[in-house]
């Protein structure tokens, strides 16, 4: 509650003062062990097993309180939530040394306990909004999304009946509260109820944005709708808020990122499934400042994807308002935790959130916080081979350039008012044309494309080879279906194994009569830009760059060194077999020497 935050503090200085000795603090590795052979369930925190998440939650506690003060909604033995943390931090403000220890609650907690109790019906598997990131005093929330009749009905129909029972796929173990019982016996006015208190949580947040990555309008299973969303709501009760539809494949799609050797680029999302029926729909107050050809989303491939919506997101959050962001998918603990994440990571590598971490630490809290104790089923996903949360840490090599920087777009709006003209992308876009250059587009590449609509959706892959003047060779680039309906894949020719690394962030760039060779020939860089980058860049890598990369590399080695082995299913070629294929195909690829 309020004085929580005080009193973890008090607790933690007399274990200090008596001399009692310190349990060692949990490890990444010990971490990933424990995600990696059972799912949080926050009721089963008693005995041995919960002793190793209570240190787990206590590790995260200590993190999120060098930086701010903060207090706490209790979730014991998931009374609110059965798959949140124990211990749900709600971030109040910055603070230094001097300022935690005179911590005053500027929330009424009491007030805010009684709203998540209240509104966490509205919403699939009862996970409420949620704030687990502060920025510039906005909250940043997660949640599922909206519960729908089926479930509403279906969840708390069946625990009533079958209380103590397994789960099923779209019912938890919870029990069915009086309140419930009261919301279920008016059903003309159930949704104005449940619905209206999510909405007084939103507020209370100070919540206008509502970004929803789900590709369907309502998830339906067994022909029954499931879940809604803000988007249908159709009496239209968050016609007040901000909403963002942003569809992004599930997790089973990141079957295919595994499938495929762990490429993302150049694997596109199949729009043209049934069940997708949600399109792309941003306000247009919201885009004009990204250079995005948002019309040609079905054609990127799924680094483009993610690197584009997190370009949206930080910009949201980067706006001259005060409002809040709340991100969400279908339950939450898939699609949400990798955009969470990303965010957190991204905001503390500019310096602008968990300032006094350390690319271990933060590493540490936003896979135990952002995955772990909020649910996210990494032992099924596993078994499945849907390795989404693999992915969010390897694409952060995709994140690493000032173009996805926070600081870069504070700097931008800071900049006063020019006269009409040519703008750097402007000129970007004249040099392309005049080049007349075929070959693949960067990842950041849309602001070319809005004036070249003939060349959307072909190139998505986030390194640009640029041909030596002279040279008449273009790449050959072929459309093929995979094996399965969620993805369509643009394939080009394999370039060799000991290419250099595209995620550096670096430029080189050698004469064209040097030599003859693909790889003495060939120009690696991010971005779309044809203008080449300064020469310093050459001998230093930003501090953006070097953070992100030290948390990849962190990742990695832990990774493999923990779930990498178990991360697949035996096949003919055995576990030395997998083992070659997952440091081949994951470990090293991107990776130079200098960044493991």
């Amino acid at each position: 509650m309020a004085g929580a935050r005080a009193a973890a503090a008090a607790s933690a200085g007399s274990s200090a003062s008596s001399g009692t000795p310190q349990p060692q603090e949990p490890g990444l590795g010990e971490l990933l062990e424990e995600f990696s052979r059972t799912q949080y369930r926050a009721k089963d925190c008693s005995g041995t097993g919960g002793s190793k998440v209570e240190r787990i939650e206590k590790r995260c506690l200590e993190l999120f309180g060098r930086d701010y003060c903060y207090s706490v909604i209790q979730n014991v033995n998931g009374d609110i939530c059965g798959h949140y943390p124990q211990h749900i931090v709600f971030l109040e403000y910055e603070s230094s040394e001097k300022e935690k220890d005179t911590f005053q609650s500027t929330v009424q907690v009491s007030k805010l306990q009684d709203l998540v109790n209240r509104s966490k019906t509205a919403r699939c598997r009862g996970r409420f909004v949620c704030p687990v990131i502060l920025f510039k005093g906005k909250h940043i929330c997660r949640s599922a999304t909206l519960a729908g009749w089926g479930e509403l009905y279906g969840r708390t129909g069946y625990n009533y009946i079958f209380s103590g029972g397994a789960d099923d796929a779209w019912a938890d173990a919870e029990d069915v509260t009086e309140e419930d019982c009261a919301l279920r016996s008016s059903d003309t006015h159930l949704f104005d109820k449940v619905r209206g208190y999510d909405i007084k949580l939103l507020r209370y947040l100070s919540v206008k944005y509502i970004c929803d990555l789900m590709v369907e309008n309502k998830k339906v299973k067994f022909g029954m709708n499931v879940t809604s969303s803000e988007k249908v709501d159709k009496a239209q009760r968050y016609a007040d808020f901000t909403l963002l539809s942003i569809p992004y494949p599930g997790c089973e799609f990141f079957k295919e990122y595994k499938d495929r050797d762990y490429m993302a680029e150049g694997l596109i999302f199949n729009w043209k499934q049934d069940y997708v029926d949600a399109p792309l729909s941003i306000p247009d107050f919201l885009t004009c400042s990204l250079n995005i050809d948002w019309s040609q989303y079905q054609s990127w491939d799924l680094v483009q994807q993610t690197q584009n919506y997190l370009k949206l997101l930080l910009s949201i959050i980067n706006s001259d308002d005060d409002s809040g962001l709340l991100v969400h998918c279908i339950s939450g603990w898939d699609r949400t935790p990798l955009f969470i994440s990303l965010l957190r990571l991204s905001l503390w590598a500019d310096g602008l959130i968990h300032a006094s971490l350390k690319p271990a630490e933060i590493l540490y809290l936003t896979v135990a916080y952002d995955w772990f104790l909020f649910g996210h089923m990494l032992v099924d996903r596993l078994s499945k081979g849907e390795e989404i949360f693999f992915f969010c840490f390897n694409f952060l090599k995709h994140i690493i350039s000032e173009e996805y920087s926070a600081l870069k777009i504070q700097r931008r709006k800071s900049l006063p008012a020019r006269d009409a003209g040519f703008t750097v992308e402007d000129i970007c876009m004249l040099r392309r044309k005049d080049r007349g250059s075929t070959t693949s587009l960067g990842s950041d590449f849309s602001l070319v494309m809005e004036s070249s609509p003939g060349a959307a959706g072909s190139f998505t892959y986030e390194t640009v080879e640029l041909v030596p003047a002279g040279a008449q060779t273009q790449a050959a680039w072929r459309k093929s279906h995979s094996s399965s309906p969620q993805s369509v894949l643009w394939n080009r020719p394999q370039l060799s194994e000991d290419r250099l690394p595209s995620h550096q962030g670096l430029v080189e760039a050698k004469s064209s009569s040097s030599s003859s060779s693909n790889h003495s020939d060939n120009f690696f860089r991010l971005g779309s830009s044809p203008l080449e980058v300064p020469k310093p860049r050459l001998t230093a890598l930003s501090e953006r760059e070097t953070r992100l990369q030290e948390v990849r590399s962190a990742f990695l080695a832990a990774y493999s060194s923990t779930v990498g082995l178990r991360a697949a299913a035996p096949s003919p070629s055995g576990a030395i077999g997998l083992l070659e294929q997952f440091v081949r195909g994951v470990g090293l690829r991107g990776t130079s020497s200098s960044t493991l």
